[in-house]
């Protein structure tokens, strides 16, 4: 029997930073593609996690935080979640109802007056709050904009992900299957092995260092046993990061890789060879050649 209509199309979830979006799109994916830390900004690029099932294929654009920029990166990734908003079918907004409504979800609430697709609000984290306590915090976001639908998840826990994803196929077009049914993403492994470099540094170092880094995989080679070789560098702006990221005899360092490895070897399924470099490219992060090379392109 022929499945009598299939939709697809593409979604993005937007959200102020640490509001769980990575964390949403690994759950639905079932698998780690972006990275999770409590450190805000951590989203650079578009991540395009993809979902397939019998009646539909969904592919999310796990966009930046919006914010207000203080950098060329940070200008970057403000321009990249706004132009999301125009090229998708739907948006999903994401918001912590354990903090509540605060100003930074009244001015995405602001940019998202200015675009047509259907919003539905994901009210995130519900198993952090009392559900008596979430009416109130409904209400007071319905008051502001009128969304599509209103869903309360937890995309820690997996709770109701399924429901939310039913209702966001309602809103997709007719059309074909863009990605196979087994494919989850559209980033080439390297993408994806570099962001698991740089999110546990993230969660091993503290302070200025998370936004001073870039991670950039410079080879990535599979041996005749079947060992994968992979040569990564991590960009810091000061010889003091790179004293901070190396650590006492090498052992921030080496955790880092003993960390990441064991990530990459789940996302590959094979026996993995890390080595990590540190270099100083003094304030990258304002250099547009160098946010270039490093993948950060704003089309």
């Amino acid at each position: 029997m022929t499945n009598k209509e299939f939709k697809s199309g593409f979604v993005a979830i937007i959200g102020r930073p640490n509001v769980g979006k990575s964390t949403l799109m690994n759950q639905i994916i079932g698998q780690k593609i972006a990275i999770m830390s409590d450190k805000p900004q951590t989203t650079r690029n578009k991540i395009h996690g993809v979902y397939t099932s019998d009646n539909g294929q969904i592919v999310f654009l796990d966009t930046p935080g919006i914010h207000k920029p203080t950098s060329k990166l940070g200008d970057y990734m403000s321009k990249v979640a706004h132009s999301t908003l125009g090229e998708v079918d739907a948006i999903l907004f994401l918001v912590d109802v354990a903090e509540g409504l605060g100003g930074g979800d009244r001015y995405i609430i602001e940019q998202l007056k200015h675009v047509e697709t259907p919003v539905i609000l994901v009210l995130n984290k519900i198993d952090r709050v009392h559900p008596e306590e979430l009416l109130p915090i409904i209400v007071s976001y319905k008051d502001l904009y009128n969304f599509a639908e209103i869903v309360p998840i937890s995309a820690l826990k997996g709770n109701n992900v399924t429901t939310l994803l039913e209702q966001i196929i309602r809103y997709l077009p007719e059309g074909p299957q863009y990605y196979p049914a087994d494919q989850i993403t559209d980033h080439p492994e390297q993408f994806v092995c570099a962001e698991l470099v740089r999110e546990k540094i993230l969660h091993l170092t503290r302070e200025e260092i998370p936004h001073s880094i870039a991670v950039q995989i410079e080879d990535m080679r599979v041996e005749e046993n079947g060992l994968v070789r992979i040569s990564a560098v991590i960009f810091v702006e000061r010889d003091s990061q790179k004293g901070i990221i190396i650590g006492k005899q090498g052992s921030l360092l080496k955790e880092i890789g003993k960390q990441a490895r064991q990530d990459i070897e789940a996302l590959l399924g094979s026996k993995t060879f890390l080595e990590l470099w540190v270099k100083v490219k003094k304030d990258w992060r304002n250099q547009e050649r160098v946010l270039r090379d490093l993948g950060f392109r704003h089309e």
